[in-house]
């Protein structure tokens, strides 16, 4: 084998090695539960439509469970994100329900995962602000 051709093979398979890793980074640990306080005081009814909308607004699509409860699906291109938002008239929660193509393997998932729905609280605190 010639010098050329062992450089070149080394060089692609330092490649491949590097992009496992770079794959791999697109995993975090941990899929952790969200949460915060509302702004202000509203009654459950009221912190119920505050989340819909927030949500809404960032392209969830939301149900109602049952009062206090609320799921919501968020659809990006093949992949798919799934929670639930138990609420009360004070604080909320975003709990990991299921999800599509985002690599969750019991523990981790993909990090875009993550910021979708630490934005997701960001905005339910803001919309509770605002009302």
């Amino acid at each position: 084998m010639t010098l050329a051709r062992r450089r070149l093979l080394r060089t692609l398979s330092l490649g491949g090695a590097s992009a496992g890793l770079l794959a791999a980074c697109t995993r975090i640990g941990g899929v952790a539960d969200v949460g915060d306080r509302f702004a202000g005081t509203a009654p459950l009814s009221v912190r119920g439509d505050q989340v819909r909308r927030a949500a809404a607004s960032l392209g969830w699509k939301v149900e109602d469970i049952r009062p206090g409860v609320a799921r919501a699906v968020l659809d990006i291109r093949a992949h798919q994100a799934v929670v639930e938002i138990p609420y009360d008239s004070e604080r909320f929660l975003i709990r990991y329900s299921d999800s599509r193509n985002l690599a969750y393997d019991g523990t981790t998932i993909h990090r875009n995962y993550v910021g979708w729905v630490e934005r997701l609280s960001r905005t339910i605190v803001a919309e509770s602000a605002r009302t």
